[in-house]
């Protein structure tokens, strides 16, 4: 590939996955996502290329001097663009990925609920494997092109870019809560991640709050002047002597007319059915849907639901709840200890209150597809979505958008991003136990009306604010950016 896109999209994983086979061959697999989605129409009206990792490991030691290999040859309908893939050997996948990324910046942004690990040796593949990303990019850009870094991953990856590549036009968008200043000031390193993200013309965060803590801290720790939309950064090449970073709070949503028509399929209303069938045709069934993460907030949904069962409120029977849980990061020690314990509770509940052929938990730890995850929205009357800390969660707009008839409740944690824009769901402070099942009981026997009319206001939002204004509004705020730079 030469020095000739004028878009590129740089995030940790290539929007295709690698199977490498025993013969030595490499099946290459579409990887579904929301970003890959909302990126795809743009991508096709550019020449652009997506660079990120596949997924296949480099041999160990890795050179931080490789570039690396594009991925050639690849079938012309796998990816949405153009795909470069940055390598990482297994060891540096450990500091940059499995260590700094998710055992320091992961729960620090999500409030510290497990504790961060701040480790040297996490730090400097961090560096490295961001410079490798930047320097690709650097070599792939067209002269002015518009890059979009994406996630907490690259953090640095703007600053190290402008460095190189001053012409470029650089957006950066954080898919997870940015912290306050109180949580942000413990990482050792914190100067060099504000840094590396006032490398971008624009900053962007799913919630106006995240966005307020970002320029608190860019204030206090380096003591430049702020406004509401942005901070002025020294540059003595431009003849003001600074340059404007945009800050503002872009809030991601998903393809709501994608969900809505797969709800309609009578394919997936006949499943939906099955499902209830399966689950004994209870009054009411009641959903989580996550990734197995202690940020979820599964285990007080658990609770809840298990003490309104002890307390007579629910009879067995008389409602079933479902979770879903899929696989993550099983082989990092925090996540094995929180699967133990959810498994544990689910277990007790079914001794205590299950009957013969009514379980009142259907606890499911595995993956399903989209159209699978359709039909259990369908499913379900009441959705259950309570993460201690989110950066906006999609969980509950697929359900919303899902729920054509405009029944089902979703009872909603105060503390994911959707809660600023879903606020006709039942709201909860997840750390209140009696909350969220007064909630759950409220979701569940609300009367129908005022169900009705709280979806309907969801689902209008939702309608209004897809994924596709969402990339439009965040690329359309970087180029005025650029213009007034």
């Amino acid at each position: 590939m030469t020095a000739s896109h004028d878009l590129l999209v740089i995030a940790n994983r290539l929007p295709v996955s690698a199977e490498e086979h025993a013969d030595g061959t490499t099946a290459w697999n579409r990887s579904p996502g929301g970003l890959v989605s909302a990126l795809e129409p743009v991508l096709r009206e550019h020449d652009a290329v997506w660079i990120g990792w596949s997924g296949r490991f480099a041999p160990d030691p890795y050179s931080t001097e490789d570039l690396g290999r594009e991925l050639e040859p690849l079938p012309d309908d796998v990816g949405p663009c153009a795909l470069s893939e940055v390598e990482l050997g297994r060891d540096e996948l450990e500091g940059f990925y499995e260590g700094f990324s998710n055992s320091t910046i992961w729960p620090l942004y999500h409030d510290a609920i497990a504790t961060p690990v701040y480790h040297r040796h996490h730090w400097e593949p961090y560096v490295a494997v961001n410079r490798r990303f930047a320097r690709r990019a650097a070599e792939l850009a067209a002269e002015g092109a518009t890059v979009w870094v994406h996630d907490y991953q690259l953090q640095l990856v703007p600053q190290m870019l402008r460095e190189m590549r001053p012409d470029l036009r650089i957006g950066f968008f954080l898919h997870i809560p940015f912290p306050p200043e109180e949580l942000f000031l413990q990482l050792p390193w914190r100067k060099q991640i504000i840094e590396g993200l006032l490398g971008s013309d624009l900053v962007g965060f799913h919630t106006p709050g995240g966005a307020a803590n970002f320029l608190r801290i860019t204030g206090r720790l380096l003591g430049l002047d702020f406004d509401e939309t942005g901070v002025d950064v020294p540059d003595s090449s431009r003849a003001s002597g600074v340059r404007r970073v945009t800050v503002g709070a872009f809030p991601i949503s998903i393809d709501t007319r994608e969900y809505d028509a797969m709800a309609r399929t009578a394919e997936i209303h006949d499943r939906a059915i099955e499902i209830r069938e399966k689950l004994g045709n209870p009054r009411w069934v009641i959903l989580g849907v996550d990734r197995l993460d202690y940020t979820k907030g599964i285990d007080v949904r658990l609770k809840a639901f298990t003490e309104l069962l002890e307390g007579g409120t629910i009879e067995p029977g008389e409602a079933v709840f479902v979770q879903i849980a899929t696989p993550s990061r099983e082989n990092v020690e925090d996540y094995q200890r929180l699967r133990d314990e959810i498994e544990l509770m689910v277990g007790r509940a079914l001794g205590d209150h299950g009957l013969i052929g009514a379980p009142p938990i259907q606890y499911l730890h595995q993956p399903f597809d989209r159209e699978t995850l359709v039909s259990f929205y369908l499913a379900a009357d009441v959705m259950l979505v309570t993460p201690y800390r989110d950066g906006m969660n999609l969980v509950c707009k697929e359900y919303v958008a899902s729920r054509t008839d405009g029944t089902g409740a979703l009872v909603l944690s105060e503390f994911a991003g959707a809660a600023v824009e879903l606020t006709d769901a039942f709201l909860v402070n997840p750390y209140d136990a009696e909350g969220v099942k007064q909630a759950l009981v409220d979701a569940m026997r609300d009367d129908p009306a005022d169900l009705s009319m709280r979806m309907k206001a969801m689902r209008e939002h939702l309608f209004e604010h897809d994924v596709a204004r969402w990339a439009a509004s965040f690329l359309d705020a970087l180029e005025e950016s650029e213009q007034n730079r």
